[in-house]
């Protein structure tokens, strides 16, 4: 095994799952399923019949009680103990040296807060076309996936930005988690930058793939009126036309889908009326 305490610049993996009781499903994570290589924190929701132990001195545990993915990471976050982090769930495959990578994108960029990654699908593409820059901005977030995130942790505590917990799996709008908290990051002045670089594999689906289905137009409906206001009546019909040209809808869907999205947009709503979540642009 190797020494942790040796280690440079160890980076520590946040791991979000649910329902776990066996460390058996790292094997498949990490390089020839030498996870005892890298420091990993699990942030396991499950019920108090369904517990994760661990007895490896590199992983540690914390079995919540509490549901939503946001509420995972932001748990994570406050836990974390390395100066440099890297977000992650149970489904993804790292590349050999994907934590050197990292490492030099922090050594290239010492004023960074936020560095983000590439990755690919199970036949090797990449999972979405990344823009060509090396600074993010409120455009280029929206291709981030939260498991290409990687951050100085002492940085964002200082900054404190944590993940808005009203969005992302589990949540009350069930998407773009990660773009909240990327644009959290950019409206405080972080430095986010773009490594270039593929560091993991990723499974063909994920839900926020689902981008015609109700819960997602409910969901991402309510993410653009966080950030356009009056104007997303106009733009929440924009998408679903792109999204009917992409062949993501059906022409016949488009008054059930925006049916979908007012409601999205009037849930969001009753939030801010309630003192619950602050609107940006």
């Amino acid at each position: 095994m190797v020494n942790l305490e040796n280690k440079g610049f160890p980076v520590e993996i946040l791991i979000s799952t649910m329902y776990r009781t066996s460390l058996s499903f790292l094997h498949d994570m990490f390089p020839n399923g030498k996870y005892s290589n890298y420091k990993i924190l699990i942030v396991n929701q499950t019920s108090e019949k369904e517990l994760l132990i661990s007895n490896e001195n590199n992983v540690r545990v914390i079995n919540s009680f509490e549901r939503g993915l946001a509420r995972s990471r932001n748990q994570a976050i406050q836990n974390a103990e390395s100066d440099f982090c890297l977000f992650s769930d149970d489904d993804v495959t790292y590349f050999e040296g994907f934590d050197s990578v990292i490492e030099n994108a922090f050594k290239k960029h010492p004023d960074a807060h936020i560095i983000t990654y590439q990755m690919v699908n199970e036949s090797g593409m990449l999972y979405s076309v990344y823009p060509d820059v090396i600074v993010h901005n409120r455009k280029t977030v929206s291709t981030v996936n939260s498991v290409v995130i990687s951050f100085d942790r002492k940085k964002i505590l200082a900054s404190s930005v944590f993940f808005n917990e009203i969005f992302g799996l589990g949540s009350i709008f069930e998407t773009a988690d990660e773009y909240v908290f990327l644009r959290s990051a950019l409206r405080k002045n972080l430095n986010v930058f773009f490594e270039p670089k593929t560091i993991l594999k990723h499974p063909d689906f994920s839900s926020g793939k689902a981008v015609g289905s109700n819960k997602i137009v409910f969901a991402r409906s309510a993410v653009f009126y966080k950030y356009n206001g009056a104007i997303t009546y106009f733009k929440l019909i924009w998408h679903l036309l792109l999204l009917i040209k992409n062949n993501d809808l059906g022409i016949n869907q488009f008054f059930e889908k925006y049916q979908q999205g007012l409601k999205g947009i009037g849930k969001y709503k009753s939030i801010l009326k309630m003192g619950l979540e602050t609107r940006q642009s």
